[in-house]
């Protein structure tokens, strides 16, 4: 039986981090973890219940009510996000969302909530996970790290054409500001701060199409699993 590891897959927002992530593991037969839609269904509970999230107490106790699993979708063939037993795979996705995920992802609590159900998915290996602190937080002795990287004017781009589809009156201005919020917060929190671990192989997909980056992914997943 072939060995089993353990694939983490950091980086900067729109990199196309779960693109990767998702192919990775339809490819190898793994299951894919969406880290990000973990913290942005948390978001999701907190703004559906007008949670304070200056207060800690307020926090702590939401999380208490909060459940999160991966339920695998045999139609669209991925592992959809379910927030206490309700699909919220796209409700997730909005702006909305976006602008508020990063500073509740900020927090000490929420971020250790996160990492233990995080961790205990990760028990018998042979999972693709991506986000912010994957390689340096949740999984420091994964197998294999990848940190995700591209320019921002390309990135800019791909989130635009994406969240244009679902909403036409998205600007481009809106999306940059919000990345560059994004980046900010993510690299410059307290706990747990997006940033390279030191044993993660850079994978900059500035210039690569999604099967070039494919191709490089698994060269370096095969010399891991040799």
């Amino acid at each position: 039986m072939a060995k089993k590891i353990i694939i983490t897959i950091d980086g900067w927002s729109s990199c196309g981090k779960s693109t990767l992530a998702k192919r990775l593991a339809k490819e190898l037969g793994y299951i894919y973890v969406d880290s990000g839609a973990m913290y942005r269904a948390i978001t999701l509970y907190f703004l559906r219940n007008n949670i304070d999230i200056e207060d800690k107490k307020e926090v702590k106790q939401a999380l208490k009510s909060i459940s999160l699993e991966f339920v695998f979708n045999p139609n669209s063939q991925h592992s959809e996000m379910y927030l206490n037993g309700e699909n919220i795979e796209y409700v997730i996705r909005d702006l909305i969302i976006a602008e508020k995920v990063s500073d509740v992802a900020a927090i000490k609590e929420v971020r250790e909530f996160a990492v233990a159900q995080q961790q205990k998915m990760g028990d018998k290996k042979g999972i693709v996970m991506d986000g912010r602190d994957i390689g340096t937080v949740v999984f420091p002795k994964a197998e294999l790290k990848i940190f995700m990287t591209a320019d921002n004017a390309v990135r800019v781009e791909r989130r635009f054409k994406e969240l244009f589809q679902k909403n036409p009156n998205v600007t481009i201005e809106e999306v940059k500001n919000n990345l560059e919020m994004r980046d900010y917060i993510d690299s410059n929190r307290e706990v747990s701060p997006l940033k390279k671990a030191k044993d993660a192989l850079e994978l900059d997909n500035t210039n690569l199409t999604e099967e070039q980056q494919f191709k490089k992914a698994m060269e370096w997943v095969r010399a891991r699993k040799s």
